[in-house]
């Protein structure tokens, strides 16, 4: 009997402590359940109008109106010289402005920033300075080892940088998971400190140059923009947001903004192709979310803080102590009712802290006494039956090493990295879209556009993966491709201009649907490029998007854009332009040389040919 006692014990307390080491350790499972068991809570909030905040969205609507994205720049500043006269407050726009506008609409542009705006600057995996704008922060403390890190900053045009009154970061932390659910308000890039877009958005409407930062030997304490209240955040300086709010939405094609009279506008890419989407507690969204629930989440000085994870630790191997107590004297009944009582009363307090703003993880706790629970009560079954069953044997049929090894995977797969290679790359656009548009917008038939873009992009897109090549994204009616990655091509340099002349001639079939359709003509744009560039899983450890990064790509974009200068005797233009580096790789294709041109980013001429 003593001995039976004391196996009970001994293995009932050695599974809760092995449970308690665990916690310690903060494992991905338990990650993983807390933030789940937060996300029901976040998600969960009464929501309510924002008063605060007003979003301007780059929808279709706007795109049929404007052009395709994007905009010549003195379109953007008529918007914002509209906006100001609808008397509206801080004009925020998380977009990148990188590039000097095509259109030479940079001047225009500049002019409007000078007061009470805000664009974006990112954090990027790759060793870069490209115009970053720094902000002074005054430190307490070391806030840099427990910050965000990324290598590279891509800002914006020094001439807009210093027009604009802000620039902020919009890179996202999103958790184990994917999902965004904290912000950081500060990140390391380098060795600088940089301030998310949403805190920037508050200096620049306090009109203070700097930032404050408090830090100790476990982490960030709180951040402050001078003239504004402080902000307590988590040890790498985030905050939890807010998803309580909804958000007044106004197309940037109308043409009455006097609804957001007063309130800070986001102005954002919400048209199909220009813009990313997020996952996020309340579901997937567009990456704009982030930074208005960010902005919000600050305006509105409620700031989510999350109980002390020792604690619940602590209250987990106390649970668990009573467990094993009750497991061991009491009937079966009681356990269940125990374990059942004790996730109702965990729940309740879980809500009723949340309303008080403070995250109370509750997983853990539950996912020990059941473990306890079970484990206890299932060594009270094998004591009592132990003469009558071999225990041993049915384990051993239940733990197949088996099954261990196909639930082991290897974890440098999640590693980020990208690795140096000679690839091809295919721009492809459509020539004499706007007539397309103009057509269907004379018709009021939005639908017709949509579909005769969306057949086109199938038809293309079947070409490019049926010769390997591996789709990167589609922006508007384009189509970005490369070869030689994930997987090798030797002769990738022929299979995208093979790739490109299959796409010209199933655009011509196009043309003859087109014509007995009696839609406008149409033609196709292709630039190829190979060369030397870095690909592989770009972004956090959280959230990854497999793409390329290098000059190659912007050459190949550059060729695309080119194909209009080159028409034949019938006024055609030429479907595919590519430069020497690829026509020396070309092995099946006869081409012949067009011309030598300048292109952007390069200072000597690059010969161009094109196939026969």
């Amino acid at each position: 009997m003593i001995k039976k006692i004391l196996t009970h014990w001994t293995t009932a307390f050695i599974t809760l402590f092995v449970l308690t080491y665990i916690g310690l350790q903060d494992p991905w499972v338990k990650e993983v359940l807390r933030l789940k068991s937060f996300d029901y809570l976040l998600a969960n909030e009464e929501k309510s109008q924002s008063q605060d905040i007003t979003i301007i969205t780059i929808d279709e609507e706007a795109i049929e109106k404007y052009g395709q994205w994007p905009w010549p720049r003195d379109v953007l500043a008529d918007l914002i010289v509209n906006l100001r006269q609808a008397e509206t407050g801080i004009i925020v726009m998380p977009i990148l402005f990188t590039e000097p506008d095509r259109f030479g609409g940079d001047w225009e542009f500049c002019s409007v920033l000078e007061y009470g705006t805000v664009i974006a600057q990112v954090g990027t995996t790759q060793k870069r300075t490209s115009n970053p704008v720094p902000r002074g922060v005054a430190k307490i403390g070391d806030p840099l080892k427990f910050l965000f890190e990324w290598p590279g900053m891509l800002g914006p045009l020094p001439e807009l940088s210093k027009c604009t009154q802000g620039v902020g970061v919009i890179n996202t932390a999103p958790e184990i998971d994917g999902v965004v659910r904290r912000v950081p308000l500060l990140m390391k890039i380098g060795d600088e400190v940089y301030p998310n877009m949403a805190i920037e958005t508050i200096r620049v409407a306090v009109g203070d140059p700097s930032y404050q930062v408090k830090a100790d030997d476990f982490g960030v304490t709180a951040m402050r923009v001078p003239a504004y209240a402080t902000i307590n955040t988590d040890a790498n300086a985030r905050i939890w947001l807010r998803w309580n709010k909804e958000f007044n939405t106004i197309s940037a094609a109308s043409q009455d903004f006097s609804a957001a009279a007063g309130t800070t506008i986001i102005i954002a890419l919400t048209a199909e192709g220009t813009s990313s989407i997020v996952a996020t507690p309340t579901g997937e969204k567009y990456d704009y979310v982030i930074s208005a629930n960010s902005l919000q989440t600050i305006l509105d000085g409620e700031t989510i803080t999350r109980y002390d994870s020792l604690i619940e630790l602590m209250l987990a191997f106390a649970i668990g102590c009573v467990i094993v107590l009750v497991c061991r004297f009491t009937p079966y009944w009681s356990i269940a009712l125990l374990l059942g009582a004790g996730t109702f009363a965990g729940l309740n307090y879980t809500t009723i802290a949340f309303e008080s703003l403070v995250l109370f993880d509750i997983t853990w706790i539950l996912l020990t006494a059941f473990i306890v629970g079970f484990h206890s009560t299932f060594l009270r079954f094998i004591l009592e039956f132990r003469l009558k069953q071999q225990i041993r044997k049915q384990f051993e049929k239940y733990l197949d090493p088996r099954q261990v090894a196909i639930l082991v995977k290897d974890p440098s797969k999640l590693k980020l990295g990208g690795e140096r290679k000679e690839m091809s790359f295919l721009f492809m656009d459509i020539v004499g879209f706007t007539p397309i548009s103009e057509y269907y917008k004379n018709k009021d038939d939005p639908e017709g556009l949509v579909e005769v873009i969306n057949d086109y992009l199938n038809r293309m897109s079947i070409i490019v993966l049926r010769n390997g090549g591996t789709i990167d994204k589609y922006m508007g009616d384009c189509i970005m491709a490369f070869w030689n990655a994930p997987l090798d091509c030797e002769n990738h340099a022929e299979m995208a201009v093979k790739t490109a002349i299959e796409c010209a001639e199933e655009t011509d079939k196009i043309k003859a649907e087109f014509k007995e359709k009696g839609l406008p003509d149409i033609n196709i744009g292709s630039g190829v490029n190979t060369g030397t560039c870095i690909v592989g899983n770009m972004g956090s450890e959280m959230r990854l998007d497999y793409s390329v990064i290098g000059d190659a790509v912007n050459l190949a974009a550059r060729l695309e854009a080119a194909t209009r200068n080159y028409k034949d005797k019938n006024g055609k233009v030429t479907p595919l332009l590519y430069p020497s580096f690829t026509y020396e790789k070309l092995k099946n294709i006869k081409s012949v040389e067009v011309d030598k041109i300048k292109v952007k980013g390069k200072e000597e001429l690059i010969t161009i040919y094109k196939p026969i």
